[in-house]
């Protein structure tokens, strides 16, 4: 169900990245829901839901974490899908109110990067997030 949750805080993370309008999460979530995935389980529902709205409220700080992680790339090059990837696993693995251990969130941002991102997407998520992992002084083993 964390899957599905993830995949869907994905696509919520994408639309409110295309807008610019973070502020518009809670419309947003409910549009989502209701008519682009009225499927998805109540669970995979509630643990997107969680994600995207710890992650909107920490934006600034995530950003930042990531940014100093990703050596010489700034947030406004990197291609929409790997920056919402990023930032779903940058707020996974720095919130212990989440519950993913760092190993888990890791690889389920590569696997996600695999699946909608470039081909070179994986690597590049999985360098920035094993660095960021570092700068949290994180077990990744």
């Amino acid at each position: 169900m964390r899957r599905a949750g993830r995949v869907a805080a994905l696509q919520l993370l994408y639309q409110l990245d295309a807008t610019s309008r973070y502020d518009a999460l809670e419309e947003v979530l409910a549009l989502h829901f209701e008519h682009l995935e009225p499927d998805v389980p109540e669970e995979a529902r509630r643990f997107a839901e969680e994600l995207c709205r710890g992650l909107v409220s920490r934006l600034e700080e995530l950003d930042e974490r990531i940014e100093r992680a990703s050596e010489h790339w700034r947030l406004e090059r990197m291609s929409r899908v790997d920056r919402c990837i990023l930032r779903l696993a940058a707020h996974e693995l720095s919130s212990a109110d989440v519950g993913t251990p760092p190993r888990v969130a890791i690889s389920e941002a590569v696997e996600l990067a695999q699946e909608y991102g470039a081909s070179e997407s994986a690597a590049f998520i999985n360098g920035v997030l094993s660095r960021l992992a570092h700068d949290l002084h994180l077990d990744v083993r």
